[in-house]
């Protein structure tokens, strides 16, 4: 009987630490993801400049480049380009993906797709840019962010964990 309550107690304990630190992954998967992102729209910058490629077969290079969902953001982009305009498959991929960003990275990166493909080489590079450097701040914020929030989520699922057994004791 001692054995069974081990065990429950343990993987009580376990559970709720582990809840814990998937809560706290979800601030250093986003970290990852905005780097990816500025990482790809660098890659995109250039290939623009430098290529002269069309935006579709940039992106779908991208994707085949990147295995995460960046790269499934970007494939599914590229897809959509041949239904809508570049800059309607930039947020239908951007909606369609579950990435771990929150609405203000989103609207960000959303912004891009106001002049994708509408303007000439250098307004595209300019936005491109442009959607770098508030990449940058969403960064640096989602660091700071990432720095308070994981460690604080990892040791409550221990502590809720410790509690939750030391109440059914």
């Amino acid at each position: 009987m001692i054995l069974i309550k081990i065990l429950i107690y343990s993987f009580i304990f376990l559970s709720s630490s582990m809840i814990g630190i998937l809560l706290s992954k979800k601030y250093s998967n986003r970290v990852r993801e905005l780097q990816e992102f500025k990482n790809a729209l660098n890659i995109f910058k250039t290939k623009i400049r430098f290529t002269g490629e069309p935006i579709p077969e940039i992106f779908k290079e991208i994707s085949d480049n990147i295995n995460s969902n960046i790269g499934s953001v970007f494939r599914i982009a590229s897809t959509q380009m041949k239904l809508v305009t570049a800059g309607e498959a930039w947020n239908i991929a951007l909606d369609t993906n579950l990435l771990n960003i929150d609405d203000e990275d989103k609207n960000i990166l959303k912004n891009l797709s106001k002049l994708l493909g509408k303007t000439d080489l250098e307004g595209q590079i300019s936005q491109i840019e442009l959607t770098s450097s508030f990449l940058d701040e969403q960064i640096s914020k989602a660091e700071r962010e990432k720095n308070r929030s994981e460690k604080m989520y990892r040791s409550l699922g221990i502590i809720l964990g410790i509690t939750i057994v030391l109440i059914l004791m």
